[in-house]
């Protein structure tokens, strides 16, 4: 049997994207995307993004890991999951459409907010309010200095943002080992007044070129920390794949995650 994927990425966070209209109850979704985003065996991908297509521009997402295991939200996921379905509903020709994607962590409503160039689409995503979280399991492990800002929060996935110096000279590969079951971001500010930079360990995934959710964490623990103005209208994110935006309302504690996802391949995969 063969089923067809299409990868993509969100500043270099891969995703392997499957219309779920060719599966059956049969398929074993969490071994088939350790097998497919395996980067030596398989295709290669941070995670397997299972799509959905329903009336009126709504559409179902669902994201396993690349260890298999589920996961409620992927802000970089769901924009690659999303130029995956636009390209199925209105062609690489299409006018830039708002759909309402139903997620592990609830309603999602994602702006295309451009037309194709490149393979490339330009997309935003209403990710919803910033909540707070206790202190995860192990948290002591990690012996962080306790003058160090740290914020446990909620983007519908667990985070925990932590304020360093410098995020080079991090040994980031460690400490998130050491908190497995949480998305673990280091931020430093800069180097402009708008801007921080972070680097991710990711739950079930680890190291990653870049983290949606994280973005929205560290950027609201930003403005609350005062690392940037509360006025910036956008926060810039430097991650190590690029660059995303990311717009906090401190009243609220909403965000809106704005950055590009870009298609890599069509691929057919045999079961």
């Amino acid at each position: 049997m063969r089923i067809d994927l299409s990868k993509h990425h969100g500043l270099g966070n891969d995703f392997l994207v499957v219309n779920v209209a060719q599966a059956d109850a049969s398929f074993q979704w969490p071994e088939l995307a350790q097998r497919w985003c395996d980067r030596r065996f398989g295709v290669g991908a941070d995670g397997l993004l299972l799509l959905e297509i329903k009336p009126g521009n709504r559409l179902g997402m669902v994201l396993y890991n690349a260890d298999g295991s589920r996961a409620e939200m992927s802000g970089n996921g769901i924009r690659c999951l999303v130029q995956a379905a636009h390209w199925h509903i209105a062609g690489p020709g299409g006018e830039p459409a708002t759909y309402i994607v139903d997620t592990d962590a609830g309603e999602r409503t994602v702006s295309v907010e451009s037309d194709w160039a490149d393979g490339e689409l330009h997309i935003s995503v209403d990710m919803g309010c910033v909540t707070d979280l206790p202190e995860p399991q192990n948290w002591a492990s990690l012996g962080c200095n306790p003058d160090r800002p740290v914020r446990h929060v909620s983007m519908g996935n667990p985070h925990s943002v932590v304020g360093v110096d410098d995020v080079a000279i991090v040994d980031l590969a460690e400490l998130g080992q050491k908190v497995p079951h949480v998305n673990l971001e280091i931020i430093e500010p800069g180097p402009e007044p708008h801007a921080i930079t972070m680097r991710v360990h990711e739950r079930g995934a680890g190291i990653t070129m870049a983290c949606g959710t994280g973005a929205c964490a560290a950027a609201e623990a930003a403005v609350t920390w005062g690392l940037v103005p509360a006025t910036t209208p956008e926060v810039i994110v430097h991650m190590d794949g690029g660059d995303a935006k990311v717009r906090v309302d401190s009243s609220t504690r909403a965000v809106t995650l704005i950055g590009p996802a870009v298609f890599i391949a069509s691929i057919s995969v045999h079961m």
